[in-house]
């Protein structure tokens, strides 16, 4: 066993125990209990609230360093007509089959709505095994959605957040380090596998691009996204429990731009501040504290002025690989930090 697989697997461990330790019970309850589902990027379109989550199983592939047991295989959208509501699953919206260039893993999507039409964005690993971004269309929120036959010229890694801004232009953030394969790229250009970062480095930066008026493609160069420290340094690797891991959201709150993100192995959904898209934005704290599982990814969205917060954990199962999407309302504070939010009791 490798260090890196001791320190997953001592992570989980100690994070499944301090979870649920001392008599703690999860606040929230799973939204769905049927399918197992996680990274739940969730919309308000059309007056109600859909919910575009990864839909995990349990595929027999072995376990490894980079998560090849998250083998997921489609996407089901959930709709609910309020955060407290029932929610509908509306079945298999895209399944990897469909996708021509795609060879495995179908990791956590994404979704816009312009102009009578619906996109789905979603990174999978290509024939070759490199992450990704491909995008999928619709007349309808729920699908089922067509694959375009190329993935987007320029994507990359994981995570898939599209953020509509208030003068109409569309963003993708993207990237994940470790499994997601975002160290693996330096200046757009693929460098193979390469060693994860190491303490004493600077951290490594989530991604961003312009969407072009089609939606499909970008129409600039990929940049860096710079999150720094209150001193306005680059975050270190050393940081981890605040530098950037994967799971990039984009919120807009009093004109001012949120990034939030996961920081992967402390497991925190941290938020940073900023006064452009682009950035660069500036560490302000935890928006939620670590769940039970390994992972942490979440999504923040407005509903009839309230703000919520759409996360998972591995409540049903227990198991790293098989989640279960969960919602709690967020709220800022006066002078425009978020309260964190804690997942148990």
């Amino acid at each position: 066993m490798s260090k890196i697989r001791f320190s997953i697997a001592s992570l989980l461990f100690l994070g499944i125990i301090n979870a649920f330790a001392q008599g703690k019970t999860p606040v929230s309850k799973p939204l769905v209990s049927h399918i197992f589902t996680a990274d739940p990027s969730a919309h308000v379109f059309n007056g109600k609230i859909y919910i575009y989550p990864s839909h995990d199983i349990e595929s027999g592939t072995k376990e490894d360093d980079e998560g090849g047991h998250f083998d997921m295989k489609d996407y089901h959208i959930l709709s609910m007509d309020s955060p407290q509501s029932k929610v509908k699953d509306n079945g298999v919206a895209l399944d990897i089959k469909d996708v021509a260039w795609a060879g495995r893993q179908m990791w956590a999507p994404d979704a816009a709505y312009k102009n009578g039409t619906y996109y789905l964005y979603f990174p999978v690993k290509d024939k070759e095994d490199i992450f990704r971004m491909g995008v999928a269309t619709s007349k309808s929120p729920i699908g089922p959605f067509k694959a375009e036959k190329e993935p987007i010229k320029g994507s990359y890694s994981i995570d898939p957040c599209v953020f509509k801004d208030t003068d109409g232009s569309f963003y993708m953030y993207f990237g994940g380090i470790w499994g997601g394969q975002l160290q693996r790229w330096k200046n757009n250009t693929y460098q193979g596998k390469t060693e994860n970062p190491k303490k004493g480095e600077i951290a490594r930066l989530p991604r961003i691009a312009k969407l072009s008026a089609d939606m499909k493609s970008f129409s600039e160069e990929v940049k860096e996204v710079k999150i720094l420290d209150e001193k306005g340094n680059l975050l270190m690797e050393d940081n981890n429990d605040k530098r950037f891991f994967e799971a990039a959201w984009v919120h807009k709150y009093k004109g001012k731009y949120y990034f939030s993100y996961s920081t992967g192995d402390t497991h925190n959904i941290c938020y940073a501040i900023g006064d452009s898209p682009y950035g660069p934005f500036t560490y302000k704290g935890i928006v939620l504290n670590p769940v039970q599982g390994w992972t942490n990814h979440h999504s923040i969205v407005a509903f009839k002025n309230k703000w919520y917060l759409y996360y998972h954990d591995t409540e049903i199962s227990g198991k790293t690989h098989l989640r279960n999407i969960k919602v709690s309302e967020l709220k800022h504070n006066a002078d425009g930090t978020i309260q964190t939010i804690n997942a148990y009791k």
